[in-house]
């Protein structure tokens, strides 16, 4: 009975054998259909199908524009959820490729110019103590603001501003997260480049003095998504009387609020000023009040008409459309554009559509796409990486 079963065995083992060597490996997939790519629908989801990986944990990992995650959203006024900001907006990049980026209006694939661009995951900040969820942000992103950088050829080609140390450092663009995060994220972009400028779209200043914003019952309740500029004035972040509003429309207490927002440093772009004098108007007044000196610009989705995007946490009516906006935007090409962040995208708002978080992705897009043309605006796609536009 022993022998029979141990010959039993041996005899199945030698017709395993016997099949895989002359079969090989069974491997439909690879036979068919190797390395198929990802389509828009399919695979893990990274901005645009970018490569990602979790830099925060990988110190010595080179890349020269970071897409930077922080899903906070402990500090807001009215609607929660911006938290899942970063989310929504790597959602909203799918139809976004790289192999598929060339924008024929600005002539140029930001994806592969000469940048490297990495999606960098996030920054995992604690919902529970704001205080330190702030620390956190800048701790995370000036991490990354002090990576290596892959092609610094490409950067000094593109005219880009070495820091204080003189040194090459990535560029980050901030997914956010309420707009409380542009706090930390000027701290750590200052203690590179100086005090920088800041072009901020928004609906509305967030320049609020806390001592007279409601709500302010402690130090900490100082600080959230209405009133980090005028701290970032107080801290010296801000470059004095050089940063600029655009898309304003909401109500104030009264003057004393304006004057305060002079104080901080800051011009105003009224949302009704669109048509009154045209995207050319407010794209001038833009670049003469910045000049040539670092400056970042911070995105709040709702600069947009809520029935463009309804997913974010303040809506104001009489906003403007994702076209008027994104037409400022490439006019600011040239500019020394040190750091960008989109903020406020909060999906649970938006429609089964996806609508605001198509938008909001498309504005990250064009930051990408305005970067890659350089400081003096002068750089040109190179003509191998020249693709087609997706209908």
């Amino acid at each position: 009975m022993h022998t029979s079963l141990a010959t039993l065995c041996g005899l199945i083992t030698a017709l395993t054998v016997s099949a895989h060597g002359t079969h090989g490996k069974v491997d439909p997939w690879n036979d068919e259909y190797a390395n198929t790519p990802d389509l828009s629908f399919s695979g893990v989801t990274s901005f645009a199908h970018l490569p990602h990986v979790k830099c925060l944990d990988k110190p010595e990992q080179a890349f020269d524009v970071a897409l930077l995650g922080v899903p906070f959203d402990s500090a807001v006024s009215f609607r929660p959820g911006a938290r899942f900001g970063p989310y929504a907006l790597r959602t909203g990049s799918r139809r976004q490729r790289p192999e598929r980026g060339y924008t024929s209006r600005l002539k140029v694939n930001p994806y592969t110019n000469g940048l490297y661009v990495l999606d960098c995951g996030d920054v995992p900040v604690t919902p529970f103590d704001p205080e330190t969820a702030i620390k956190q942000v800048k701790a995370g992103y000036k991490s990354v603001l002090h990576h290596p950088i892959l092609n610094e050829e490409e950067m000094k080609r593109l005219h880009m501003q070495k820091g204080l140390d003189g040194e090459y450092h990535p560029r980050i663009i901030a997914l956010g997260g309420d707009h409380t995060i542009v706090l930390p994220i000027l701290d750590a972009v200052s203690e590179v480049y100086g005090p920088v400028s800041v072009i901020h779209f928004d609906a509305h200043i967030d320049t609020w003095n806390p001592n007279r914003y409601l709500g302010s019952v402690s130090l900490q309740a100082d600080v959230n998504h209405g009133t980090f500029f005028w701290h970032a004035y107080e801290s010296g972040f801000i470059k004095v009387n050089s940063s600029i509003h655009a898309g304003i429309r909401t109500r104030f207490a009264g003057p004393e609020d304006l004057d305060d927002d002079v104080t901080a440093g800051f011009d105003l772009i009224h949302t009704f000023d669109i048509d009154d004098h045209g995207v050319e108007w407010i794209a001038e007044k833009i670049k003469a009040r910045i000049g040539t000196g670092p400056v970042v610009i911070s995105l709040d989705v709702d600069v947009m008409d809520p029935s463009i995007v309804p997913a974010t946490g303040t809506p104001e009516s009489g906003g403007w459309t994702s076209r008027e906006l994104r037409r400022i935007i490439h006019s600011l090409v040239g500019l020394n554009i040190v750091a960008f962040d989109v903020v406020e995208l909060s999906p649970a708002y938006d429609t089964q559509a996806e609508i605001s978080a198509i938008a909001a992705a498309d504005m990250v897009y064009d930051f990408l796409s305005i970067l890659a043309l350089g400081v003096d605006g002068k750089s040109t796609q190179k003509p191998d990486a020249r693709t087609v536009d997706e209908l």
